[in-house]
């Protein structure tokens, strides 16, 4: 048993063999970049985007435009019916819509500029707005 390593796992050796051939400035280049990475993922996806306005649409035609610092209900008339949205404490959601799947409903509470709960058979939609948007897909 003599000259077997102290790690008798084939794994484990090789794994050590590995990270011996990774140098100095590999490693600075491999921190800098996981850095930049968390940076870049904080900044863009989790930064808070405070929400200054509620954008109401109703067949395309802005409906209502209304500061987050109320409180408000809304009744917005559709082709199948009314939709009920409420405004609490810097918070909009859709609280009842007359479309069959309930999709903007499910959607909850948005907050953030750029976020927005579309309901399409009904033709209306909320959106949150600021001086700057959360970015998503669209923005890509």
């Amino acid at each position: 048993m003599k000259g077997l390593p102290i790690f008798s796992k084939p794994g484990l050796t090789q794994a050590l063999h590995h990270a011996r051939l990774i140098r100095p400035g590999d490693w600075l280049v491999l921190v800098l970049g996981l850095v930049a990475v968390g940076v870049l993922i904080t900044r863009f996806w989790l930064g808070e985007r405070q929400g200054e306005r509620l954008l109401i649409r109703q067949g395309g035609a802005v409906f209502l435009n209304a500061p987050l610092t109320r409180d408000l209900s809304a009744d917005v008339s559709g082709p199948l019916g009314m939709t009920h949205i409420e405004l609490v404490g810097r918070r909009a959601r859709v609280l009842r819509d007359p479309g069959p799947r309930q999709l903007c409903v499910h959607q909850g509470w948005i907050s953030r500029a750029g976020e927005a709960a579309i309901c399409l058979p009904n033709q209306v939609s909320i959106e949150i707005t600021g001086a700057s948007r959360q970015y998503d897909s669209l923005n890509y």
